[in-house]
């Protein structure tokens, strides 16, 4: 992929305050894409229901630093009116959208780990679906109007595991479990929907990524992520969230990039086949570290898997 691989591209990526689409919106951009970076916390609104510091401003700015254009937009994609009203402005203003990326999320903290389903609070379980599932449907319904004009646009759901991997194992609560195996459901129905249309979808997952509240979490930065792993020692195989931008962004600069249409992948398993590399050079596979050496409980080392 050559730096401005994506110049003539126009990207929306909804969910892109932090995290994975915050990345997934600068990467775009480093490859020369103009990028709609949408979300509910920003400067002038203040913070969502997430009550994190980052805004919709910072990752725009972020994406222009970075090679491209960035246009932040307030929107709750809850609300159908915000995201019809975001997608005709799209088309006045570019007359094209090229790449559509439902990174909507927002519900970790509506999330009672392991609690079975009759313990979990119910209004926050089913928050937890319309965040992570309706924000993503009534983004497509009225941005793929717009992305298939044109052959040859993509769509990403962002999830969290791929397909095979949600099939065989429980994902920490019954709401969560249903969000995450829907996104990658709905990717694998967009992509026979826009199959006639010349157009690709795609179901991607980070590994263990190391967003804004993860380091947090466990009290370090990017600078000294690895002192993380005194605490979780399976932390050694984390990447950051660019890696899964620059994932992203091969898929959007591949003319092949037909052959994922209604697969789910991750961005270790992306790396591998366009060659891309996390900050610090490596390419973790995070989802096969996961499958043969933490989930068998294997002692942490990424040997290997990096």
């Amino acid at each position: 992929m050559t730096s401005k691989a994506l110049n003539t591209k126009v990207a929306l990526v909804a969910g892109a305050t932090r995290g994975a689409g915050r990345q997934i919106a600068v990467q775009l951009g480093a490859a020369g894409a103009t990028v709609y970076a949408t979300g509910r916390s920003s400067r002038t609104a203040g913070p969502s229901e997430v009550n994190r510091p980052e805004t919709i401003e910072e990752t725009a700015e972020l994406v222009t630093a970075a090679g491209g254009t960035g246009i932040p937009v307030r929107v709750d994609h809850l609300d159908p009116d915000q995201v019809r009203d975001l997608v005709a402005r799209i088309d006045a203003e570019q007359g094209r959208l090229d790449v559509l990326v439902n990174d909507i999320w927002g519900a970790d903290a509506l999330t009672a780990w392991y609690k079975p389903v009759w313990e979990h609070p119910l209004d926050d379980g089913l928050r937890t679906l319309r965040l992570g599932v309706d924000t993503h449907l009534i983004t497509s319904h009225f941005a793929l109007r717009l992305l298939i004009r044109h052959p040859g646009g993509l769509v990403v759901e962002v999830g969290d595991g791929t397909t095979e991997y949600n099939a065989a194992n429980y994902r920490l609560s019954a709401y969560y479990d249903l969000v995450k195996t829907a996104v990658n459901r709905l990717a694998f129905a967009q992509a026979r929907e826009l199959a006639p249309h010349g157009c690709t979808a795609v179901a991607v997952t980070p590994g263990w990524m190391r967003s804004e509240a993860m380091l947090e979490h466990y009290g370090v930065t990017e600078e000294n992520w690895r002192d993380a792993t005194a605490k979780e020692p399976h932390f050694v195989v984390a990447e950051s969230p660019a890696f899964v931008g620059r994932a992203v962004a091969a898929l959007a600069a591949d003319p092949d990039r037909a052959r994922w249409n209604g697969r789910s992948t991750s961005s270790g398993e992306l790396a591998q086949v366009y060659g891309f590399t996390d900050l610090d050079g490596s390419r973790p596979d995070a989802w096969r570290y996961i499958v043969e050496v933490q989930d068998t409980d294997g002692p942490a080392d990424a040997t290997g898997y990096r």
